[in-house]
């Protein structure tokens, strides 16, 4: 699974997790509002939620910043072991180039995994940062709206 694949579906899933506080919402008319009327109130009341939080739960969920631009690396030990072989072969010969190829691939390994490491971390931290931006801007819709409805008369848990 591509690293884009991944962020894809963890944004995809906060946002159905954040969505389910939407439907969490129970709406109760308190003053005996016919059903049109609480009808007419909450499609009122997300508009006016909207534009106050800048938030529309009914929109594509969008990232507020670019995803970190590195991709994990690979091979980087292929190249560190043929690197290391000619230089061990043009300063030892055959000996010096099994050595160079050997401490070549492990230098190369290593620089590998620690930047692999970084790239991960970076976009876990990304990943981290977006899914709490969403549920905070989900939040703040949902205060909004509540206090639409409750001002019009409504009991929302």
């Amino acid at each position: 699974m591509s690293m884009l694949h991944k962020t894809a579906v963890t944004l995809v899933a906060a946002c159905f997790v954040a969505g389910a506080a939407l439907a969490d919402l129970y709406v109760y008319p308190k003053e005996g509002q016919s059903t049109e009327q609480t009808d007419k109130d909450k499609f009122e009341c997300y508009n006016w939620a909207k534009n106050d939080s800048g938030f529309d739960p009914m929109a594509t969920p969008r990232t507020t910043s670019a995803a970190p631009s590195g991709q994990a690396k690979s091979g980087t030990m292929v190249k560190g072991g043929l690197g290391g072989a000619v230089i061990g072969g043009l300063l030892g010969g055959k000996s010096g180039a099994g050595k160079g190829a050997l401490a070549g691939g492990l230098v190369g390994g290593v620089h590998q995994s620690q930047y692999n490491k970084k790239v991960e971390s970076e976009r876990a931290q990304w990943e981290q940062r977006e899914s709490a931006n969403y549920t905070n801007n989900r939040n703040n819709y949902n205060r909004a709206y509540a206090a639409c409805l409750e001002g019009r008369g409504y009991s929302v848990k």
